[in-house]
């Protein structure tokens, strides 16, 4: 039987203030500081990588919270007008929706996030027949959703079992633990992790080493480690080979939001049937492409604008 969906987003959506870049270090005691740009724009990790796939011609649901406020409304009309299916979008009366503020720094950035409706997330949020009816799920954000960390296990496992494939962005731990043994549960039913280069040196256990050590590491727990490793591209384990792809030659614009794009397009790529190495090229190209622009969707390429800066030689095996 044919799937409604070609991807299930499970996660956060809540709108992204983006100013910067910072000159110095940011200060304290009411001095006022000016930055260039400055933008309000469609945020969160999941949100973005839904936009991201839905861009490249994917039918998309989504599901998660967001409260009964203008945050929460201007999300659910932004993932609307990007071709996102909300009706699984529940609305929280008695939570804000969550708002970030996103200070930007050369490549680096600094992320202010009040939590609101992450609190709240929960797997009673996801429908049923959503897990029965998409191809694949996608979930993000795992560290700052906690009630929806403890039932992603279940329900992967449950996607899993109508046939679907899955995927886990977990993104940063604000705790700065990274608890491995309470992670176990959910890489156990994850197919593809898909951690920024620091993010897999934590999950990894190892915060000094390589991303390419940390990718070999973590595929004996997941079957397919990609990790995103900002200008230098992207690299992928499967426990037995490692591929790599460079990134794209380009001046980014504002990198908020590439690694979300990146994973879409992992997830797209993946779902046409492509090899690793293929989807690991045609990632990296959504990644960098979506940086042409401020805020995480305003960049993100279609189908043609990504096989047009992709080439057969792009990645290789090492």
């Amino acid at each position: 039987m044919p799937y409604s969906y070609d991807l299930l987003v499970i996660g956060d959506a809540n709108p992204d203030v983006i100013l910067g870049p910072l000159t110095g270090p940011l200060a304290f005691g009411q001095h006022e500081q000016l930055v260039d740009t400055g933008s309000l724009t469609l945020g969160g990790s999941a949100a973005i990588m839904a936009c991201g796939a839905a861009r490249l011609g994917l039918k998309v649901a989504f599901a998660g919270r967001v409260g009964d406020d203008d945050a929460g409304r201007y999300m659910r009309d932004a993932l609307n007008a990007r071709g996102v299916d909300t009706r699984a979008l529940k609305v929280d009366t008695s939570l804000p929706t969550p708002l970030t503020v996103v200070l930007t720094q050369d490549d680096d950035r600094a992320i202010l996030t009040s939590p609101g409706t992450l609190t709240a997330v929960s797997g009673d949020d996801v429908p049923a027949e959503l897990l029965a009816d998409a191809r694949h799920v996608h979930t993000a954000s795992y560290f700052l959703q906690p009630r929806l960390a403890a039932d992603l296990p279940r329900l992967l496992r449950t996607a899993r079992e109508h046939g679907a494939s899955t995927s886990l962005d977990t993104q940063d731990d604000p705790s700065g633990r990274w608890d491995p043994a309470a992670l176990e549960a959910v890489l156990a039913q994850t197919d593809i992790l898909l951690p920024n280069a620091q993010e897999a040196l934590h999950l990894a256990g190892t915060p000094s080493g390589s991303p390419q050590k940390a990718a070999e590491l973590l595929a004996a727990r997941v079957p397919l480690v990609v990790v995103k490793n900002g200008a230098d591209g992207a690299l992928c384990h499967d426990g037995r080979t490692l591929l790599t792809a460079p990134g794209l030659p380009m001046t980014p614009q504002d990198t908020v939001g590439a690694g979300d794009s990146f994973d879409a397009g992992f997830v797209a790529a993946t779902l046409d049937g492509r090899t690793p190495h293929e989807a690991l090229r045609f990632a990296v190209a959504c990644g960098s492409l979506s940086t042409r622009a401020h805020g995480g969707t305003r960049a993100q390429p279609t189908r043609d604008e990504v096989l047009a800066h992709t080439t057969p030689s792009g990645a290789h095996a090492s």
